[in-house]
């Protein structure tokens, strides 16, 4: 027995892991016939050590959110999807990719990269993935980092 989803929440960070991530979120999407929601999570914590907080710099890290989730919306859209939402959240990424958003939009399936950090970031900070496999409050279908470089190796040739 299978089962179908209805609302797919795909997180979006601009890394390969997420833009192959979200390609797959896509094809489920159309498969099931449901609503796909983009989610962009802008990490607030990275401004709480900032000494001379700039309110540039946050408008300046909101409209490059703005613009790297529209052309994911447009490329949803562009792929056949008709039922496609987007969102730019503010806060930690772990709570909201796992929990708040999911909850606040009846989400049924996670799609995620399996990390969009390098080695020494995942070690001081955690990985998102890691924790959204263990605490969501859905299913989370994780696309691993090879599948990422085989994609690239396809599109060099």
């Amino acid at each position: 027995m299978s089962k179908q989803y209805k609302n797919i929440q795909i997180a979006i960070d601009g890394s390969k892991e997420a833009d192959v991530a979200f390609k797959s979120a896509v094809e489920i999407a159309i498969l099931n016939d449901a609503n796909l929601e983009i989610l962009h999570v802008v990490d607030t914590r990275a401004f709480q050590d900032v000494s001379s907080f700039d309110s540039e710099m946050v408008e300046q890290v909101s409209n490059d959110a703005k613009t790297k989730i529209e052309d994911y919306y447009q490329r949803a859209l562009d792929a056949g999807l008709k039922h496609v939402h987007y969102s730019i959240e503010y806060g930690s990424p772990k709570n909201i990719i796992a929990h708040e958003f999911p909850n606040e939009h009846n989400i049924d399936l996670i799609v995620i990269g399996a990390t969009g950090l390098n080695v020494i970031e995942r070690l001081l900070i955690g990985s998102v993935t890691e924790y959204v496999t263990r605490t969501a409050v859905c299913d989370v279908l994780v696309i691993r980092q090879q599948l990422a470089q085989k994609q690239d190796i396809k599109n060099n040739k």
